[in-house]
């Protein structure tokens, strides 16, 4: 019998270091480990340990005392890892003195969310918006990937100058590359523009479904609409705003039509520089009738959850529409459970997109606010 040998590679192991300091509790901390551990899942990578560290003594050189480090950076390398990804972000000097300590690769937060975006981008606009993202985050740690930064293209010395170093080289050809990919994604943003102003002269009301990354807004959309919008259980599964016109019942005996956009989830710690990326994706919230809120009831981070929502929905600008609470995934929930959350959240709808639980409800709330 032949033998059988895997043709997929395996998944690059890395190590979680989680940073605790004076603004969060331990149970929130070890929380956003957690998430950062699904943030790598979802990359494809796999998480060979984790630790989350109480950091006193705040080091520029590491962002943590130097005997902290070096324990961690022992850690990680015992662990077999290939890389630390951080649950903070780092400076690119601090990036380079991790690297030189561990003798291991290293990544931060926001890197790591960047690189999701990137991977999972599958329409034009995503693809720009994140290489966009890609190119912000990039551009001041140039310098760290070149070891030799004396290299000359072109020029000779003691005739015309030295030259452009290799460092220089690249840093102009991604300032044009990000100015390049700025103009673009604005005339997107222009096309964006006119189908929003088309939609307001016709006068159709606008439902956006926002909320935290895999709160379930896609299988919520699909169900509200009868559409077959990808689902998947992974986070940052949408990236772009998927719009569906529907037809909906009035209050007169005719119907009138409705357009229910999903959005792009959000997370805690979103980086900058996506967020000035997908800035015009963002917008389709703060342009809308009503917002839906999708809210993982399940989840027991969900307040924390719907603090960041609120606080990306104030940025935005989009803080004043009116929302409705959908508390979804309510399958796995038991009466006494489900009853609390009626408490807290009152007149939210309890809902679950697997089950259609709630969703005559949820459309009561949509009607009653729209006054179809």
């Amino acid at each position: 019998m032949k033998e059988l040998h895997r043709t997929e590679p395996e998944a690059p192991p890395v190590f979680l270091a989680g940073i605790r300091d004076g603004t969060l509790s331990k149970t929130e901390a070890d929380a956003l480990t957690a998430e950062l551990g699904g943030l790598a899942e979802t990359l494809g990578l796999a998480v060979a340990g984790s630790e989350t560290v109480h950091v006193r003594e705040r080091n520029p050189r590491y962002g943590m005392g130097s005997g902290k480090a070096r324990e961690l950076a022992d850690r990680a390398v015992r662990a077999g890892a290939e890389c630390i990804v951080f649950d903070r972000e780092l400076s690119p000097s601090q990036q380079r003195n991790w690297e030189d300590l561990s003798g291991i690769s290293t990544m931060d937060r926001q890197e790591l969310i960047i690189r999701i975006f990137a991977s999972r981008a599958k329409t034009r606009e995503a693809a720009l918006q994140a290489e966009l993202a890609e190119r912000l985050y990039a551009l001041p740690r140039l310098s760290h990937r070149y070891i030799n930064l004396a290299r000359q293209r072109g020029g000779s010395y003691a005739a015309r100058g030295s030259g452009e170093t290799r460092l220089e080289t690249d840093r102009r050809f991604i300032r044009q590359r990000i100015g390049i990919l700025k103009g673009e994604l604005a005339a997107l943003g222009r096309q964006r523009q006119v189908q929003r102003r088309q939609r307001e002269r016709q006068g159709t009301p606008v439902c956006a479904l926002v909320g935290y990354t895999n709160a379930g807004k896609s299988s919520l959309h699909r169900v509200l609409t009868g559409s077959s919008v990808a689902v998947e259980d992974k986070l940052f599964a949408t990236l772009d705003p998927t719009a569906r016109r529907i037809s909906r019942p009035d209050s007169g005996g005719g119907s009138r039509n409705l357009i229910i956009v999903d959005t792009v989830g959000f997370i805690r710690r979103l980086p900058h520089n996506l967020v000035d990326a997908f800035h015009s994706t963002l917008e389709e919230s703060a342009r809308a009738t009503i917002l839906i809120h999708v809210l993982d009831a399940s989840d027991p981070a969900r307040e924390v959850h719907t603090k960041t929502v609120m606080e990306v929905l104030r940025d935005l600008g989009a803080d004043k529409i009116p929302l409705i609470t959908a508390l979804n995934k309510a399958d796995v929930l038991n009466p006494a459970e489900t009853e609390a959350l009626l408490e807290a959240y009152p007149g939210s709808a309890v809902v679950s997109a697997k089950t259609r639980r709630g969703i005559d409800r949820l459309w009561n709330l949509i009607e009653k606010k729209l006054k179809l």
